[in-house]
């Protein structure tokens, strides 16, 4: 096992609890506080039309101060194991890629699986999207230019998202960001993962947010189309991709084989494996240097993706 990055080094110190049914109800109760966007940015909640038969779907949007002619955007799904967690978490990210790079960041709200199992996670993703492109005019939005991206549960979502976009041909992503993302239910069946240095989500709580989300099928010979997005068998024709990891996450064999998968199904993938990284690294300690260069390759990555469409 690889020891912690020197610059995550109090990281050793995090409990490695796990996460179930009394502590995710508490997570989704500690809604966190909206942080100021900063100077040169605007938020704002809108509210756009869910998938059929379920309720509107909001999305915290975040855009350049004077923005008048279009511009490329980025939809984040934020992440919390399917279970929890709120855009509010990615705030300052998010302000930060709108204020950088001059684009729009819609970050979507889901249904959790504990109330509404795969795939409604997905098709509310799904209507964010669509709901940005319909407004594309209203928001100066290049709807030609509109990456997709999340972290950990919601970088498995923006997988499976690009996946669900793929096959129904209405809106085709420009690009895909993919932050440690949860993308195999099957790896709460592995028995020979070295956990000693993981920290914030291990095997417990993978199983719980995954058998949450897909019941009893998780881990079995067939899933709910979209809901896992390393089952997929043929990845071609998917947006480009950029997945980042670290190598104390728990995500990191199945991150690094789905980008395997990616470039042999000619798809351009930009894989970036941090040594001593545990899952969820750059939210814990978002001022030390490895994680600030963690955010400039995502940026780096979407700027230079969206310029080139």
């Amino acid at each position: 096992m690889n020891s912690i990055h020197p610059d995550l080094a109090l990281g050793r110190f995090i409990p490695n609890f796990s996460v179930g049914p009394f502590t995710s109800r508490l997570l989704r109760g500690l809604r966190p506080r909206p942080a100021d966007p900063g100077p040169g940015v605007t938020v704002r909640e809108m509210f756009v039309p869910g998938p059929q038969g379920a309720p509107p779907v909001s999305m915290r949007v975040f855009q350049p101060d004077g923005l008048t002619a279009e511009a490329p955007a980025l939809l984040w799904i934020h992440g919390g194991g399917l279970i929890s967690g709120s855009p509010e978490q990615d705030d300052r990210a998010n302000a930060a890629f709108a204020r950088e790079l001059g684009i729009t960041v819609a970050a979507v709200r889901y249904r959790f699986a504990s109330t509404n199992p795969a795939p409604a996670a997905v098709e509310d993703t799904y209507a964010g999207l669509r709901g940005l492109v319909a407004r594309a005019g209203e928001l100066h939005i290049d709807p030609g230019r509109i990456a997709i991206g999340g972290a950990s549960a919601g970088g498995g979502l923006a997988a499976a998202l690009a996946q669900l976009a793929h096959d129904r041909g209405e809106i085709r992503p420009a690009f895909q960001l993919l932050v440690y993302p949860m993308l195999d239910d099957r790896t709460t069946t592995r028995t020979d993962i070295d956990t000693r240095g993981h920290r914030l989500w291990t095997p417990k709580s993978n199983r719980y947010g995954w058998s949450t989300y897909l019941g009893d099928a998780v881990a079995g010979p067939s899933v709910p189309p979209y809901a896992v997005a390393a089952r997929r068998e043929d990845l071609s024709g998917l947006p480009p991709a950029w997945i980042g990891v670290g190598t104390l996450d728990l995500f990191h064999d199945e991150d690094v084989e789905y980008a395997l998968r990616l470039d042999d199904g000619g798809v351009p993938c930009e894989l970036h494996v941090i040594p001593g990284a545990f899952h969820g690294f750059d939210l814990v300690f978002p001022k030390a240097e490895v994680s600030r260069q963690f955010w400039r390759l995502q940026a780096q990555a979407l700027d230079g993706a969206l310029a080139k469409v």
